[in-house]
């Protein structure tokens, strides 16, 4: 699952460009900000913990001789992605890689969640997304250069009962995804979609502390943030289209690309059954 690749023309500070990595305070986004500080990109990080996010700044700057931001700002809010944009441009900092990992994860049947709960799922993995898509990349494709790496999940490939809405919302991600690949094609810029197993973070043990079922998941089924994110790493630099990490996640998603919806939902349903 992988698109042309090619080669980041940063035209920024760093001889590797700048960085712009959403939910970066912990799990995927912080390891994700420590690949690309190791490969001397410069980094502006944002969550909504502004402690947190300082002291990481400080941190990777010093340890890897590169510049680092931390911006706080919670991405739910309608007009924070135009904030944040206007900012960057206000600073003259041009971003060359978007990384849009900032998500919330509820797991519980659908109609145990509040509509509240649903609303903010949406909100932030999907209208976040869309809305920092829409302000980063077409100033990228005015520069002629840049990479887009979109953080999507394996249950984007299938529907997931008790991760309805969750799965829903990285359906929509990967299908974006794919759709700008296209579209951004021989314009220098490219955009990758990583879909991560179960990864062990703080989103997992959170969903696990309210379903114990969640934490008797096989230690073969459950991934680090280490390695998904040195592989989206990988992937967004190369200008892949999509890519999941690990064999047993990989034949999964080709699995369930390949087999009838029914049956899919079906499995689904048993396995979602099995862990409640």
């Amino acid at each position: 699952m992988s698109g042309p690749r090619g080669r980041l023309r940063a035209r920024s500070g760093s001889p590797a460009g700048t960085a712009l990595i959403t939910g970066a305070s912990s799990g995927i986004g912080e390891a994700l900000a420590r690949c690309f500080a190791a490969g001397g990109h410069d980094l502006v990080l944002v969550a909504r913990s502004a402690d947190t996010l300082k002291a990481l700044a400080a941190s990777l700057a010093e340890a890897h001789g590169v510049k680092a931001w931390a911006v706080r700002a919670d991405l739910s809010e309608p007009d924070a992605a135009p904030r944040l944009a206007a900012a960057m441009k206000r600073a003259k900092r041009p971003i060359d890689v978007l990384v849009n990992n900032a998500g919330v994860l509820e797991y519980g049947p659908f109609a145990g969640m509040t509509p509240e709960t649903h609303r903010r799922m949406i909100d932030l993995n999907v209208g976040a997304l869309t809305q920092m898509l829409a302000h980063f990349v077409p100033p990228m494709l005015e520069r002629g250069h840049g990479r887009v790496l979109n953080v999507a999940s394996i249950a984007a490939f299938q529907p997931i009962p008790s991760l309805a809405t969750y799965a829903a919302t990285k359906a929509f991600v990967l299908s974006m995804t794919e759709s700008l690949a296209e579209e951004l094609r021989g314009t220098g810029v490219t955009a990758t979609a990583l879909c991560p197993g179960v990864t062990a973070t703080n989103m997992l043990s959170g969903a696990a502390r309210s379903h114990e079922g969640l934490g008797r998941l096989p230690s073969a089924f459950v991934g680090t943030a280490e390695s998904v994110a040195a592989e989206g790493y990988e992937a967004c630099l190369r200008g892949e289209t999509i890519r999941v990490p690990g064999r047993l996640n990989l034949a999964a998603a080709l699995a369930s690309r390949a087999t009838p919806k029914w049956l899919v939902r079906r499995l689904g349903g048993a396995m979602s059954r099995s862990i409640a």
